[in-house]
């Protein structure tokens, strides 16, 4: 049998090989980290690579993402479908092994990882959804959803402000089942850490509510495992278990310096660090005793058929809950919800509701999560400006996880990373709120949950300067071209009652990516539509009003903008005018459609074009071109109330009218 040391040697190996092969990447924290995951991985974490998606597996989270390799070297060792042939093609075009672990390139990666903290935010909504999970299905003697969360993360992530966040939100909620391995190497990039990031992380910790296990020698591979032991022991408080490490640990000249945190080692560093580990094996060479002590297929499979096996008692006994943990885990809805969801939808149609968008939304989540209990939703510290809340609504706490409400308080930043963990997960949909202009809080949040194609709904109202008094500070103008920019995301400003409600059916049904909703303050007047351009709502962009005759212009608008193009298109016919008006709730789902469909909506032989929306100009033109016109706005707002602020940046009726009729 292998040593423990050995195993670990591995694991700087095949990190310190793959650095140097690919002239790039950071050997640092995989050398420094070995021991640590070695008795994680091989003691503690249930995991089956044969099935990486098996539901009820311990997640991993490598939150300090630069040190991927850390991550590779272990999935190969334990027999995950990555092969020392990808280990060789480290940060290389195409490969399974990227410079940052990537979600979908890499079987047994959980989360993509490499902006510093999110990955720690990630794992705290993992562990959120597998304590609310449970507190869903599991039954007396029957403790089917039961599982830790360990998450790796270094100095970096807790410099990172979302740290702070995130972890005050999970010492919060009790989540005992969070266990997290801090490497305290104290060397960052700029090198020594001390001089600006010298607290003291164990009273941070202690302040937060958590367990922290503090000055564990992060290469006694005994000590490491008492630690976690007492780490799992303790279900009500998550744990940070502080490991004292030495970054690039076997590496004669180089360990304990930032040196060897983003840089190879170099030829001659590598053999000497061989000869100091006493690893007399070739580059990506390892010795079949090791793959056999590191390889976790039997043990895992073993434990899934287990796991199974509950599974089967469990659907015995509770048939219709066993069904329902299936389908939510699936991510399908029920079978009833699309022609339930239509039927609100014509409903609506039919009420000719004026309301702010926000409380349209509020309205179609009382008719819709009664109809889904996966929906997880939340609010950072404004559930009574977003209308997040909902009547079935109940909040989770500590003591009490029965509840599909979460507190986020003023955390927009958490939040976000927050729900993309809880769908990463699984079992749930989450959605929460903040104001528009704050999403920039959370804004690289918003951009992995794109990035990584996660089924989260980001709810963000006062969506305009139609916020009113509260002035510029709040009144968001470069948020939505932001948005609108950011690929794999859906961004819909609905313009009614219908729009909103459409909207949330897409968000729901989506599974390629999040959504985000776009709602208004202020309230907005109904459309009347017939039944087929309530059908082609879902197209992103349809005809709302159209003429008789020769179409010579179009206007296009969003949001409570499409009021204004409204009465400006019926000004214009008054002037003889033939012009139609589309409203384009969400740019991106509009872009999907048949070439054919986006011509009989926007015809390409019809130039003149306006575009109408209280939101930066730019971002327009490529619809009016540039000879079009945009009403829009560039500049910062003020504090005023709502009709002020459109009169005095000119978005207006008879802006757009004017605008149509210097352009004919």
């Amino acid at each position: 049998m292998s040593s423990r040391f050995q195993l670990a040697n591995a694991i700087r190996a095949l990190s310190m090989d793959a650095v140097q092969q690919a002239n790039s990447g950071h050997p640092g924290a995989p050398m420094g980290m070995a021991d640590i995951a070695e008795v994680l991985w091989n003691d503690f974490l249930r995991h089956n690579p044969a099935n990486p998606k098996w539901f009820n597996r311990d997640r991993f989270v490598l939150s300090n993402g630069h040190g991927s390799m850390i991550l590779y070297a272990l999935l190969h060792l334990s027999g995950y479908d990555l092969s020392i042939e990808d280990l060789k093609q480290f940060r290389q075009l195409h490969a399974k092994t990227p410079g940052h672990p990537e979600l979908g390139h890499t079987p047994g990666v959980e989360t993509t990882t490499g902006p510093l903290g999110q990955g720690i935010a990630n794992a705290v909504g993992m562990a959120i959804a597998e304590k609310t999970l449970a507190h869903q299905f599991n039954r007396p003697q029957h403790q089917l959803i039961n599982h830790f969360t360990y998450a790796f993360l270094g100095d970096g992530c807790l410099m990172e402000g979302i740290s702070h966040e995130a972890c005050s939100l999970a010492g919060n909620l009790g989540l005992g089942k969070l266990i997290v391995c801090y490497d305290d190497n104290g060397i960052s990039i700029d090198g020594e850490v001390e001089g600006w990031f010298d607290e003291n992380i164990p009273k941070r910790f202690e302040a937060y509510g958590w367990q922290v296990i503090s000055n564990i020698d992060g290469h006694d591979a005994n000590a490491i495992c008492v630690a976690i032991e007492q780490a799992q022991r303790n279900t009500s408080q998550p744990t940070l278990i502080c490991c004292r490490t030495v970054i690039g640990f076997g590496s004669p000249n180089k360990q304990g310096k930032a040196d060897c945190h983003g840089a190879p080692l170099g030829v001659l560093e590598t053999t000497l660090t061989r000869e100091a580990l006493d690893w007399p094996y070739d580059a990506f060479e390892i010795p079949t005793d090791i793959y056999k002590a590191w390889n976790a297929r039997d043990s895992g499979g073993q434990a899934e058929q287990d796991w199974d096996q509950k599974f089967e008692a469990y659907h015995a006994v509770y048939p219709k809950l066993a069904d329902e943990l299936l389908r939510r885990i699936r991510g399908d809805l029920p079978v009833c919800f699309n022609a339930d969801a239509d039927a609100y939808i014509a409903e609506l149609q039919s009420a000719k509701i004026k309301v702010a968008t926000r409380k349209a939304s509020q309205h179609t989540l009382n008719t819709f999560g009664p109809m889904l209990p996966e929906l997880l939703g939340g609010s950072a510290d404004l559930t009574g400006s977003n209308l997040t809340l909902w009547q079935g609504c109940k909040t989770i706490k500590k003591t009490d996880f029965s509840g599909n409400y979460i507190h986020y308080g003023v955390r927009e930043f958490a939040m976000s990373a927050t729900m993309t963990g809880i769908a990463l997960h699984g079992g749930f949909i989450p959605y929460g709120g903040t104001f528009l202009v704050f999403m920039e809080y959370a804004r690289n949040a918003v951009r992995m949950a794109a990035l990584m194609q996660q089924r989260v709904l980001f709810i963000y109202t006062h969506d305009s300067i139609g916020l009113g008094e509260d002035g510029p500070t709040h009144q968001p103008v470069e948020q939505l071209a932001n948005l609108r920019l950011t690929p794999n995301l859906d961004t819909w400003r609905p313009c009614d009652t219908v729009e909103s409600a459409v909207a949330w059916k897409f968000g729901l049904q989506r599974r390629e990516g999040p959504v985000a909703l776009i709602l208004s303050r202020q309230s907005i007047s109904h459309q009347q539509r017939s039944q087929t351009q309530v059908a082609t709502i879902a197209q992103g962009g349809y005809i709302l009003a159209d003429c008789d005759g020769v179409l010579e212009a179009i206007i296009i608008a969003t949001g409570s903008e499409v009021t204004i193009a409204m009465q400006a298109a019926e000004e214009l016919g008054r002037q003889g005018r033939r012009v139609r008006v589309v409203s384009m709730p969400c740019t991106s789902v509009f872009e999907r459609q048949s070439a054919a469909y986006r011509e009989r909506v926007l015809p390409a032989a019809i130039t003149v074009r306006v575009a109408v929306e209280a939101a930066h100009k730019d971002y327009w033109y490529k619809y009016v071109g540039l000879q079009g016109q945009v009403i829009g706005i560039n500049e910062f707002g003020a504090s005023a109330p709502a009709d002020q602020l459109y009169a005095w940046y000119g978005i207006t009726t008879a802006a757009v009218v004017n605008a149509v009729n210097e352009l004919v």
